[in-house]
């Protein structure tokens, strides 16, 4: 019978800062990116991520967009900082085109929407930095719903998640747009 291959040592593993506050959705994700064979170190928000990365260097970060005090856009910045080299994949709950696009301009190489399972997450870390020509172009224009989604959100990226100047720069009442933020984005 065929030796099984060792396990790389934990000096050989890829490090990876996995960076999310759903302590749930944080340990299920990081013990199968452990068993993927890459050396997690986990964090619950940009403050504590910071602090582990200054002495980690991590070679990979998946990171939440959504977690309280500072957004994951704020640590991508953060992160590249410290290592220009290190992959970063974005991921949301919320996902939106202007999230989207403001954590590819930050430096992030993808971004994928929750829920996302840890094949998909190791598949994004691997992905080349260019973009796939062969991705299908959707049929039809966004709805109107979908639209105002993306503005929403597009306009609460400019404002750095700050949902009182985004209600004023709206021209909103703030529990009004509380509420459509609480919503999920409708079908394109």
């Amino acid at each position: 019978m065929p030796e099984k291959p060792s396990p790389p040592s934990e000096d050989e593993r890829s490090t990876l800062l996995l960076v999310d506050d759903d302590d749930a959705f944080r340990r299920v994700l990081a013990r199968a990116l452990d068993r993927r064979g890459y050396a997690v170190t986990v964090a619950a928000n940009v403050e504590s991520a910071i602090a582990k990365a200054q002495g980690l260097a991590p070679e990979y970060a998946v990171v939440d967009l959504k977690m309280p005090g500072e957004s994951g856009l704020v640590l991508i910045e953060k992160l590249l900082e410290l290592d220009p080299n290190t992959r970063i994949v974005m991921l949301t709950g919320y996902a939106s085109i202007a999230t989207a696009i403001e954590a590819i301009k930050l430096g992030a190489i993808h971004y994928l929407a929750k829920p996302c399972d840890a094949d998909e997450v190791v598949a994004a870390l691997n992905k080349g930095t260019g973009g796939d020509s062969a991705i299908p172009v959707a049929g039809s224009p966004l709805t109107v719903s979908r639209l105002e989604w993306e503005h929403i959100h597009r306009v609460l990226a400019e404002q750095q998640g700050n949902i009182s100047a985004t209600a004023r720069a709206l021209k909103m009442h703030r529990r009004t747009l509380q509420r459509k933020l609480g919503k999920h984005p409708s079908r394109e």
